[in-house]
């Protein structure tokens, strides 16, 4: 492998930029792409050996030898692979080309402490077979809704795979393979300016209605996935659940939202949950590093870029790692952090006039392999970058799925930030289930009975 120190990007391949279109159904021979040049999620499949980028031979989807089975935590399958070089404050002006806006505005901020371990690149990221196969089936038959607020006539699979805009690209992150249903218990930490901070625990559940093996693009009631976030001691608002209906054609029924208070024992609509409502240091769409409706921002695909990015986080999450350690001041701890070299896709979103939304100005950088976002930049109204939202990912090859270690949300005007999905002190890891709960679990009426639990 040709050493990352290269800065030579082949633009061919990389300098891609597409018109908006009001659809995004392909030709079936533009479709045939997947099974050729294009990964089955359309990714380039030919790696860029100047830069150190492998060609994908199929990601990883077989448990390294280490891993204890279902229930445990997953193995690191490149923990002998040492840094091929660290990014810092001293240095970064070498590899700016290959930096993001919000990368190099961490250095700047922490020049003494933030940095970049830089590690081999692994295109280990893979999906089951049936979702390749459905991701094949979209290409030629997925829409968009009216003002790009849902899509039509996708199941099971990436929706476009061969985006012609940038609304279409974040849906492809928004419906993205993420399991069928997973359930976890994980921390989440405020970090204060002072390098001070306070956590809590919270189980998480996620029943993605899309994936459903049952399911099919006519038989899905307009629902995406179905999510439960409930509060665990000893925090004091142990008890709270908050239970989310996604809608696919959120144009035709909007997201649902129901909070459950112990101390009321009342089930409660909660529509504040969407666009900028405020949550623990981010806001709402800024969870899963964006969410919900699109609507209120024009969407710009810029194109490919190759830059360092998080991936293939494993130690981040071994078990027995003490909070401590990882919450850093400023950002979590780089040592137990990995960066590769990866080419993403650049989504700007511009505010439309006339909505409303504490961000003017955002930039997401999606994987090409995935469609998960790694890296968000967020503006605020005087165009000053504000957030900058990193999400340290690892594939879990035992589904297989790319999955989130740990996502980061950085405030650089308070110097704070928030880090979620700590579990390296859980007695289990994120676990990926086939069978969810029956659909009466997850109905307001539940919810109460949850809250006695």
């Amino acid at each position: 492998m040709t050493r990352l120190t290269s800065r030579h990007v082949a633009g061919a391949l990389l300098c891609v930029v597409l018109p908006f279109a009001a659809h995004a159904k392909v030709s079936v021979e533009e479709a045939k792409r997947l099974n050729d040049d294009l990964t089955p999620f359309g990714a380039l499949r030919a790696g860029a050996s100047d830069i150190g980028i492998p060609a994908w031979t199929g990601g990883l989807h077989v448990a390294p030898p280490g891993y204890g089975g279902a229930g445990s935590f997953e193995a690191d399958p490149f923990s002998e692979q040492q840094p091929l070089l660290t990014i810092d404050a001293r240095n970064k002006a070498g590899y700016a080309e290959h930096l993001s806006d919000g990368v190099k505005a961490l250095l700047t901020a922490y020049p003494e402490s933030f940095r970049l371990p830089v590690y081999p690149s692994e295109r280990s990221f893979a999906a089951p077979a049936e979702v390749y196969a459905n991701t094949a089936k979209n290409a030629v038959s997925a829409e968009l809704v009216t003002g790009g607020n849902g899509i039509s006539h996708a199941y099971g699979g990436i929706p476009f795979p061969l985006p012609q805009n940038g609304m279409e690209a974040i849906w492809n992150h928004i419906a993205r393979w993420q399991g069928r249903y997973f359930q976890e218990v994980s921390t989440t930490a405020q970090v204060r300016s002072n390098g001070s901070y306070s956590t809590f625990r919270e189980e998480n559940q996620l029943q993605s209605n899309y994936y459903a093996l049952d399911k099919n693009a006519d038989t899905l009631d307009n629902i995406l996935f179905r999510y439960i976030n409930k509060v665990l001691p000893p925090s004091r608002s142990a008890g709270e659940i908050l239970l989310v209906h996604e809608t696919i054609d959120q144009v035709a029924m909007p997201r649902l939202a129901w909070n459950y208070f112990p101390g009321q024992r009342r089930v409660r609509r909660a529509p504040t949950v969407a666009y900028d409502n405020p949550v623990d240091g981010y806001v709402s769409d800024d969870a899963d590093m964006f969410n919900g409706a699109p609507n209120r921002f024009d969407w710009k695909l810029v194109g490919r870029q190759a830059l360092y990015v998080p991936y293939n986080n494993y130690r981040l999450g071994q078990p027995g790692i003490p909070h401590a350690t990882i919450l850093q001041k400023g950002h979590i701890n780089p040592d137990l952090t990995r960066w590769e070299m990866h080419r993403v896709w650049l989504v700007e979103a511009t505010l439309k006039s006339g909505e409303r939304h504490v961000y003017a100005k955002r930039r997401f950088y999606l994987d090409e392999d995935s469609w998960s976002i790694l890296m968000s930049e967020n503006y605020d109204s005087h165009g000053q970058l504000w957030r900058v939202n990193l999400a340290y990912t690892k594939q879990a090859y035992q589904v297989p799925v790319l999955t989130s270690e740990a996502i980061v949300y950085h405030d650089l005007i308070n110097r704070d930030y928030s880090a979620l999905g700590l579990r390296s002190q859980e007695k289990a890891p994120r676990q990926f289930l086939l069978t969810p709960p029956a659909d009466s679990y997850w109905q307001p009426a539940n919810l109460r009975r949850m809250g006695v639990n």
